[in-house]
């Protein structure tokens, strides 16, 4: 290996892990990172979501092998989120390459800034948990707005983890830091890995580039959700609002150039 790939190699372990371990720590954004990343070093929009995606694979192991040992995620909404999830993320990974990129990168970046406002100006949204009783409505419309999240997941990628984790809160009560679990969980490993599939039968993958991606993606993601776990929901919410505000005014930036 020379010197020049040697550097690439480090490079990718380095996007790899720090892109991650914000994602961990704050509920999503791993895609915001990494994914631009991936196309400035030289891949193709296509090629890079893809393989960015079978990746992200890896956040979900690092991420949820350690909020796995928390033994706090309930069946019914590990069953919402894969059963409406699963068939958006399909479905958005079957048209990603119809979206026009830049229209969907201005929408999605409205999307994250709104949401960072949104927290904010919920102070005490997400700091403590308040399970609520979901009724049959209250079931659909929390399953719809799931599909929803994951046709953008399967698509755009970026930054729809965040999406996901306010949905959690705001929708079903849950806390952000019991929200982040099932997102990095159920979101990076499931979510990530049908649209991995889906593009990577349709399209390329950079095969040479994922296993430094896997590295840094697996302990970025266990680095990241042990911080979560110990710092607790204010500070957890914090790292949200902050994320969600820079990566939503990144995207508008990068949409409108």
């Amino acid at each position: 290996m020379g010197i020049e790939e040697l550097v690439k190699q480090l490079t990718l372990l380095f996007i790899a892990f720090g892109a991650n371990f914000l994602s961990a720590f704050a509920g999503g954004g791993a895609g915001l990172v990494q994914l631009p990343a991936l196309i400035l070093i030289g891949l193709p929009f296509s090629t890079a979501l893809a393989t960015h995606k079978l990746a992200s694979v890896a956040l979900g192991l690092g991420a949820g092998l350690r909020h796995a040992q928390e033994k706090n995620l309930k069946n019914y909404l590990i069953i919402l989120i894969l059963g409406f999830g699963l068939p958006g993320v399909w479905l958005g990974a079957r048209i990603a390459l119809a979206i026009p990129s830049q229209l969907g990168t201005i929408i999605l970046g409205f999307f994250t800034f709104g949401i960072g406002i949104y927290s904010i100006k919920s102070p005490d949204l997400g700091l403590n948990s308040q399970l609520i009783r979901i009724s049959s409505f209250k079931f659909l419309i929390g399953g719809g707005g799931l599909f929803l999240i994951g046709i953008l997941n399967g698509s755009l990628s970026s930054g729809t983890g965040l999406l996901v984790t306010l949905w959690l809160v705001r929708w079903f009560g849950l806390s952000y830091s019991q929200a982040v679990g099932y997102t990095l969980i159920l979101v990076g490993l499931f979510w990530n890995g049908t649209g991995a599939f889906v593009l990577g039968v349709k399209g390329d993958i950079q095969w040479e580039w994922l296993p430094m991606l896997i590295v840094g993606s697996f302990l970025g993601g266990y680095a990241g959700a042990q911080v979560s776990i110990s710092k607790g929901n204010q500070v957890v919410k914090g790292a949200f609002e902050t994320l969600s505000l820079l990566m939503g005014a990144s995207l508008l930036m990068r949409g409108m150039l």
